[in-house]
């Protein structure tokens, strides 16, 4: 199973849409994705999950990580990095059965000029940290706001063709 995990709580998120275009393309190329909004986190996670009191509602989410064999994290930039919230989510999974050595591809997203690159490459080092391999090819977008068109997709030739090249690559890791 392959589980697109978009890195932020923010309701109608950029990162979100992101997502849902990397989902379209897969399934376009022959292979079925599941998206994880990190929306879907209980707001007990802090008090009850992060420490191994599963709730219920977390309990379905690790049940999703944990048959995941790869995933694909669109990584929006907070604060120069990525959020708070995909960390807390990253702690609260079951170690090692939620990301030891399965496979990764990291996406950053911003609407400044850098498309999260020292973002991607903080949670790089959390990814390696975890055994979670990661893709060499990574993607930043840049501006995020003008590379989406009023349908969520990507439009600009460059970025498609950038894009394609990363989920082909992710398909054959």
């Amino acid at each position: 199973m392959l589980t697109i995990i978009s890195g932020t709580n923010r309701p109608g998120s950029n990162a979100l849409r992101v997502a849902n275009y990397y989902k379209k393309r897969l399934k376009e190329k022959g292979h079925e994705a599941n998206i994880l909004s990190l929306t879907e986190l209980p707001g007990t996670l802090i008090e009850s999950d992060l420490y191994g009191n599963r709730s219920q509602e977390f309990a379905k989410i690790q049940e999703t990580v944990s048959n995941s064999e790869k995933f694909l994290f669109v990584i929006p930039e907070y604060n120069g990095s990525f959020s708070g919230v995909l960390k807390t989510f990253v702690d609260a999974c079951e170690f090692p059965a939620s990301f030891y050595d399965k496979k990764a591809a990291l996406v950053g997203v911003s609407s400044g000029r850098q498309g999260n690159l020292r973002g991607v490459d903080h949670f790089t080092g959390v990814a390696n940290h975890m055994h979670l391999h990661v893709l060499p090819l990574k993607m930043y977008l840049a501006g995020v706001e003008a590379e989406l068109d009023d349908n969520n997709n990507l439009h600009k030739e460059e970025t498609v063709k950038f894009t394609d090249e990363q989920i082909d690559k992710f398909i054959a890791f």
